[in-house]
C-alpha cells in the first residue's frame, strides 16, 4: 500500500484520538512492568511505511495489555532478511518478535536468508489487504466473468508498482492457473501512475490494494473486477473472488507478528491473547478503516501461520515463472 496513505492515516488518529505518539516507543516501561524485561518489536521499515505504522498501532494497546514495555527495533537490508536474522540471533524467550509481511516471503524465496518458516511461531495477523484487479469502469470488462473470458482470448497489460514482487506474481499465478494468455507486466513508479494510465485507458489492469484505489473507486472512475482473497472484502461484496470463478489464488500484502522457535507454549499463548485484545480496540479498528479495511484484518495464530505457508508457497513458484529463481 502507498507509504502517504497509511502515514496520514496513522497521523490522523494521532489528531482525533489524540494518541499519544511517542509513547509508542518508549525506553521507560510502563507502571507495574519494572520487573520484565522489555519486548523488543522488529521490523525492516523506515518510519511511515505500512509496516512501521501497523507495527505502531498494535503496540499502542498491546504493551498497556501485556503490562510490558514494547520498544521498535528497526533492522533494515534484504528485503526483510537482516530482520529475521536479527530474531534469530535473540534468545527464544518470546521478548523479541518479528513484524512478517509480504516481503519478507519474496525474500525468503529468494533465499536472501536461510531463516526458514519452521524456525519462527506465529502469533497474530494486524492487516491482510487484498490484492485487486481494477479496470477503468468505462471497461467492456469490469464484469468478473468478462474479464476472465476476455484473457482467454487476449492478454492483458497489468500496471504494477514494481517487478519481482507481488503485485506481478498476483498477475502470473492469476493467469496461469486460470489457464489464460500470459500478462503483460507493465511496471510504474508508485500507483499514481497506475492509476493515471487506467483512467486514460493505457494498460487493462491494474494491481492495487483497495486504500491505494478507494477515491477513484468512489469517484465511479475505477471498478475493481476480481479480489485476491479467500472471501469477498466487506467494502466490496458485489465483487468476487478469484476462487469463486474456479481460479485458486489468493494474495495480499500482510503484516502479522510471529516470534522465534523454541519460546515457551505459554509466552506464545499470552503474547498471542495480548495482541488480539490490542488490536480489539478502537484505536486500531480506526486506523484499518482509514486505510480501506476492517476488523477482519485480525487473526490470531492457527489462521496467520497457514496464511504464512500459503504466500511462502505461491510466491516461491511463481517467482520461479518469472524466472527470478532457477
Amino acid at each position: 500500500m502507498k507509504k502517504s496513505r497509511i502515514l496520514q492515516a496513522f497521523l490522523a488518529l494521532v489528531l482525533v484520538f489524540d494518541v499519544p505518539f511517542l509513547d509508542i516507543n518508549l525506553n521507560k516501561a510502563e507502571a507495574g512492568s519494572h520487573s520484565k524485561k522489555a519486548i523488543q518489536s522488529i521490523t525492516h521499515a523506515g518510519f511511515g511505511g505500512g509496516t512501521d505504522v501497523t507495527t505502531r498501532m498494535m503496540l499502542l494497546r498491546t504493551r498497556r495489555v501485556l503490562k510490558q514495555d514494547m520498544q521498535l527495533v528497526n533492522k533494515k537490508g534484504g528485503g526483510g532478511a537482516a530482520s529475521m536474522d536479527y530474531l534469530m540471533s535473540q534468545p527464544a524467550d518470546g521478548n523479541s518478535i518479528l513484524t512478517w509481511t509480504t516481503g519478507h516471503a519474496v525474500s525468503m524465496a529468494l533465499g536472501k536468508t536461510k531463516v526458514k518458516l519452521s524456525d519462527m511461531v506465529p502469533l497474530a495477523r494486524g492487516t491482510d489487504d487484498p490484492q485487486l484487479f481494477v479496470v477503468n469502469c468505462k471497461s467492456s470488462f469490469k464484469d468478473a466473468k468478462k474479464f476472465v473470458s476476455q484473457q482467454k482470448k487476449k492478454s492483458f497489460s497489468y500496471g504494477t508498482t514494481h517487478t519481482g514482487g507481488i503485485d506481478d506474481v498476483s498477475a502470473v499465478a492469476f493467469t496461469k492457473k486460470g489457464k489464460l494468455k500470459d500478462p503483460k507486466i507493465v511496471a510504474y513508479k508508485g500507483v499514481g501512475p497506475i492509476k493515471t494510465n487506467l483512467i486514460k485507458g493505457d494498460i487493462d489492469v491494474g494491481v492495487l490494494n483497495l486504500g491505494e484505489a478507494l477515491t477513484e473507486i468512489n469517484e465511479g472512475k475505477l471498478c475493481v473486477s476480481v479480489v485476491l482473497a479467500n472471501k469477498r472484502m466487506a467494502k466490496l461484496k458485489d465483487v468476487p473472488t478469484a476462487k469463486e470463478l474456479g481460479i485458486p489464488v489468493s494474495l495480499s500484502t500482510v503484516r502479522g507478528f510471529v516470534t522465534k522457535k523454541g519460546t515457551p507454549a505459554d509466552q506464545v499463548k499470552r503474547l498471542e491473547a495480548g495482541m488480539l485484545k490490542g488490536m480489539s480496540h478502537n484505536y486500531y479498528k480506526n486506523f484499518l478503516t482509514e486505510i480501506g479495511l476492517d476488523q477482519s484484518s485480525v487473526v490470531g495464530a492457527d489462521e496467520w501461520g497457514k496464511q504464512m505457508e500459503e504466500m511462502l508457497n505461491e510466491m516461491t513458484a511463481q517467482l520461479k515463472a518469472l524466472g527470478y529463481i532457477k
